[in-house]
């Protein structure tokens, strides 16, 4: 049998509260370690993207996503340098939780100024998208 190589499939989740503050998490692990980047991992076989965004996020800051809008979709082969992952972006919008570092991230917490804030991958984009996105939709403020 042939065997099929294709890109890895990851999520990644943008959760906003209303003034338009993000959760970012502090990587432990490499590529990027110890840099700040949106919750997010793998798809687990079997998985639906929503709801590994949804472990994902859960297992990194240990609070709960709302309902999840659909970013986008990143594909560049270049975004990660372990090689081809594809990520499908989603956004939420939570209460002001306290989010507490889980799983492969480090650190958790709201930032409010994210604008100024240098991110792992492709992140900065897919946090631009985000915001965008979602001020247009009004379930976040303009900062």
């Amino acid at each position: 049998m042939t065997q099929i190589t294709t890109p890895l499939l990851a999520v990644d989740c943008v959760a906003f509260d209303r003034s338009g503050c993000v959760i970012l998490v502090k990587r432990r692990n490499p590529p990027f370690q110890s840099c700040l980047a949106l919750p997010g991992g793998f798809v687990e076989i079997g998985e639906t993207v929503e709801n590994a965004c949804r472990r994902e996020f859960h297992e990194e800051t240990c609070l709960n996503s709302g309902e999840l809008d659909l970013v986008g979709v990143y594909s560049d082969p270049r975004r990660d340098p372990r090689g081809h992952v594809v990520s499908i972006a989603f956004a939420t919008v939570i209460e002001h939780g306290l989010p507490k570092a889980g799983d492969d991230a480090e650190q958790a917490k709201w930032v409010r100024d994210w604008s100024k804030t240098s991110l792992a991958f492709d992140h900065r984009q897919i946090l631009m998208d985000a915001a965008r996105s979602m001020m247009q939709r009004r379930k976040i403020q303009p900062p």
